[in-house]
């Protein structure tokens, strides 16, 4: 059994972990901004539901003391994706560092991943302005963790473009390093079962790893 903490526990992909994570029998900490708005979490054995906020180093620090892994699912829309995504990735840095914890997992996003060599979806002139800003923090994420995360393992594992809670939940999924893969739905059980997948078994590291259907 692990001691798993969830950053944005209170996501869909955040609840999915949790759930996860429990099923295997690990123990979960559940971090969420509010705990007041999620009663529900706290409802199964084996989780604890705690205040805190991905990008306080310090708040990072004291929820993550003696556990073995972290999940970020965490996301905010009210600020600029490139600010928030950064802040988060720095402070989990730090904060997991100093708490010696060894594994760090983080949601990247589709946009950011090649369909050909050196060419991403985001890439495409036709693609939304406002949402190539929105993946530049992801892009902004991966780079910082490549250059700051020192002796932390860490993984950006990278959903579909249609992360949708309406695919069938088969318990299986394909990966690819960087590319797009697969048929391009997930639903979110799955997503959470390639999560755990990579804490109970990790195979991949510091890189974007697909997954799909």
């Amino acid at each position: 059994m692990s001691r798993i903490v969830i950053f944005g526990a209170g996501g869909r992909v955040g609840r999915a972990a949790v759930a996860e994570a429990v099923r295997r029998g690990h123990s979960v900490t559940a971090v969420v901004r509010d705990p007041a708005k999620y009663p529900g979490l706290e409802g199964s054995s084996g989780v604890t539901l705690v205040r805190g906020d991905a990008t306080d180093a310090d708040a990072v620090a004291r929820v993550a003391a003696g556990h073995d892994a972290a999940i970020n699912a965490s996301v905010r829309l009210d600020v600029p994706s490139e600010s928030y995504f950064t802040a988060a990735a720095r402070s989990l840095t730090a904060g997991l560092n100093r708490a010696g914890v060894g594994r760090l997992l983080v949601l990247g996003i589709a946009t950011t991943l090649e369909t050909s060599p050196g060419v991403r979806i985001m890439d495409d002139p036709q693609f939304p302005e406002q949402y190539r800003t929105f993946s530049q923090g992801h892009v902004a994420e991966f780079d910082l963790l490549t250059a700051e995360a020192g002796p932390l393992d860490w993984l950006m594992v990278v959903p579909p473009m249609n992360l949708d809670a309406d695919a069938p939940t088969t318990g299986q999924y394909v990966t690819a390093v960087n590319t797009v893969t697969g048929t391009g739905r997930i639903s979110h059980p799955d997503l959470a079962v390639a999560l755990l997948d990579e804490i109970d078994t990790p195979e991949h590291h510091a890189t974007q790893l697909a997954v799909s259907h």
